[in-house]
């Protein structure tokens, strides 16, 4: 067995070097396309946004409130009736706790909501180190956060990187949660097996996972032109303008592209080991299956490693399916936690 699969400088990991040659050269060919057809102006445009969007003071999302949890303050919105079960949510990258927006409106009336920004995303605090983003932190957040929120456990929601987070999470802290949803984010075991098997269609398409690992470029390609990722990202669904706003909001206070993008550069390296197993929680695996970014194959055997996993997997559907889609993504949640 090889090591970390994305050591660049290790003797096994010198297979890896075309990938993080492809990811070199990718992001730097839309780059280039961007300076060519859109000039530096529009890639060095950036728009200040001081105040958060209306849409995220939505009373029905909850209310903000700064909680310190060890050597962190988080920012985290919060609705529902306290002494109701806890349902606490974990977002992905490049978003923040306004991505479950539908969600929390969905399940506010029977579970205590929290969504919170992850360290490093929105209002949270945003240590530049990427040391301060190892999986020990990033844990340790949310087994401090439901300390001090007065939880002894939760029902666990995640998606994307928050997804990730939270297989650890249960796996490390399996009393304190009593059932997962995990959207859109494979197994570590899955990622390391595919990763060490050279599995090629999934090294390829995780080129930006290569990319990220470099200083600066990918700060410029994820904020060029007013971060216009975030317009492409939420094309799909029924996303608004002002959806869009609040997420750009979140990503464009200082330093938080470089924070977010920690995350790849230090945890990724942490996941690929592929140590966690989900022993007790129940778990609901929510799977895109055209996913741009994550191939089908992550999903085979995933239940090896959470005995006690249901996957429903949602043809067509895309990265953020429980934005684009959240009345099946509900419906599909509704419908588990009441088994």
């Amino acid at each position: 067995m090889m090591g970390n699969p994305i050591q660049l400088f290790s003797v096994t990991g010198l297979f890896y070097l075309p990938f993080f040659l492809l990811g070199y050269m990718k992001g730097n060919v839309i780059l280039l396309m961007a300076l060519v057809f859109k000039g530096p102006r529009w890639i060095f445009n950036r728009k200040t946004r001081n105040l958060r969007p209306a849409c995220m003071e939505d009373t029905q999302l909850g209310t903000h409130k700064f909680v310190t949890v060890k050597d962190i303050t988080l920012h985290v919105v919060e609705s529902g009736d306290p002494k109701n079960p806890l349902m606490l949510f974990l977002h992905g990258f490049p978003e923040c706790w306004y991505s479950w927006r539908h969600q929390i409106r969905a399940f506010n009336k029977e579970y205590h909501c929290v969504s919170f920004d992850m360290r490093g995303a929105g209002e949270s605090d945003a240590p530049l180190s990427k040391k301060f983003y190892g999986l020990d932190q990033l844990t340790g957040d949310i087994h401090e956060l439901l300390r001090v929120m007065g939880h002894k456990s939760c029902i666990l929601v995640g998606h994307d990187w928050g997804g990730m987070i939270g297989w650890d999470f249960a796996s490390r802290y399996p009393e304190m949660v009593d059932k997962l949803v995990v959207v859109n984010a494979a197994h570590p075991h899955k990622f390391s097996e595919l990763f060490q098997s050279y599995f090629l269609p999934q090294l390829w398409r995780s080129w930006y996972v290569f990319f990220f690992q470099l200083p600066y470029l990918p700060e410029l390609l994820l904020s060029m032109g007013d971060y216009t990722l975030l317009d492409k990202q939420c094309m799909k669904g029924p996303a608004t303008k002002e959806d869009i706003e609040a997420f750009k909001f979140a990503l464009s206070r200082p330093g938080r592209v470089t924070t977010f993008l920690n995350y790849y550069r230090n945890a990724a390296h942490q996941f690929f080991q592929g140590t966690s197993l989900v022993r007790n929680a129940p778990t609901l695996l929510i799977w895109s299956t055209a996913h741009y970014a994550l191939h089908n194959k992550l999903v085979d055997g995933t239940e090896r490693f959470a005995p006690k996993l249901t996957i429903e997997r949602v043809e067509k559907g895309d990265m953020l399916v429980h934005q684009e889609q959240p009345d099946l993504v509900n419906g599909l949640m509704k419908k588990y936690l009441a088994e």
